[in-house]
């Protein structure tokens, strides 16, 4: 199920619910207890982001569904918001590279495969530059996250990810959030992605889709122990075992429309330093 797929469900379904409920969009709202302006942005046609896991949780007990449904997880939406809760858990996200609720759900699936959709590209494979740069304004104690991150680094660390392939080029030719990177920090950047996915493989292994074929928002697979979907401010975090298996097999789908495989990533990352440098 691609990202905007998973949208335009989650956007049928909200739009069923208000139609059920007999109220009117701020009616709705009201009884949703969420502001009004969120709920009209939600219903836009077309667009592609899920609302944060707060405003889901809320929808959910409102209406006595289950955020499974709403996110077209599952076809069954009689559970009541005393079992939501157990299926889901809410967690805060820090301003931060890496925060200590990361590296302790990694801490717990080591042993096990670590599956990773990021935003842009992982941050352990960052250097301190790109993230001050990335992270500007936010208090970082930047030894410490360098820790953190050397230590998702470790050779016998069993990490995939799938990242986009547009998300890369932005970086490299300094477009989006990374408009006014300087050429030299790129360069620094894109080398420092060769030489850490050549000395990491085929134990880290990069997969890069387009953004033209599907969309998926940011995740993490934490072995069979969890799933951790990023939505901005929170971590709407699964523990299921269908939600494990159903995460598992949103990466396997991205997998099959790679465009650039593990042992393709250094050459393609190799030949965009080329380009930027010409």
């Amino acid at each position: 199920m691609s990202g905007l797929s998973v949208s335009n469900l989650f956007r049928a379904r909200l739009q069923s619910l208000i139609d059920r409920s007999g109220l009117n969009q701020a009616g709705f709202a009201r009884m949703a207890e969420i502001d009004r302006s969120t709920l009209s942005q939600l219903l836009v046609p077309d667009a592609i982001r899920l609302p944060r896991a707060e405003t889901l949780i809320a929808i959910a007990r409102a209406c006595n569904v289950s955020v499974d449904w709403l996110l077209g997880i599952s076809q069954r939406e009689e559970i009541g918001s005393e079992i939501i809760e157990a299926i889901v858990k809410v967690e805060p996200h820090i301003r931060t590279p890496i925060d200590d609720r990361f590296i302790g759900w990694f801490r717990e699936a080591e042993g096990y495969k670590v599956r990773t959709v990021p935003e842009s590209f992982p941050d352990f494979m960052k250097t301190e530059e790109l993230i001050r740069y990335e992270y500007s304004g936010a208090h970082i104690d930047y030894p410490q996250i360098d820790a953190r991150l050397a230590f998702m680094r470790q050779p016998d660390r069993d990490l995939e990810v799938c990242s986009s392939m547009q998300e890369i080029n932005a970086m490299a030719l300094g477009q989006g959030k990374w408009h006014g990177l300087p050429l030299a920090s790129r360069l620094a950047q894109l080398t420092h992605l060769v030489n850490l996915s050549e000395a990491l493989y085929p134990n880290l292994r990069i997969h890069l889709y387009s953004q033209s074929e599907t969309y998926a928002n940011a995740f993490t697979v934490f072995g069979p122990k969890r799933v951790a979907l990023f939505l901005g401010t929170n971590y709407l975090v699964l523990n299921s075992v269908d939600h494990i298996k159903l995460f598992n097999r949103r990466f396997e789908e991205l997998i099959r429309v790679t465009v650039v495989q593990p042992n393709q990533f250094s050459r393609y990352v190799a030949d965009l330093i080329t380009e930027i440098s010409s």
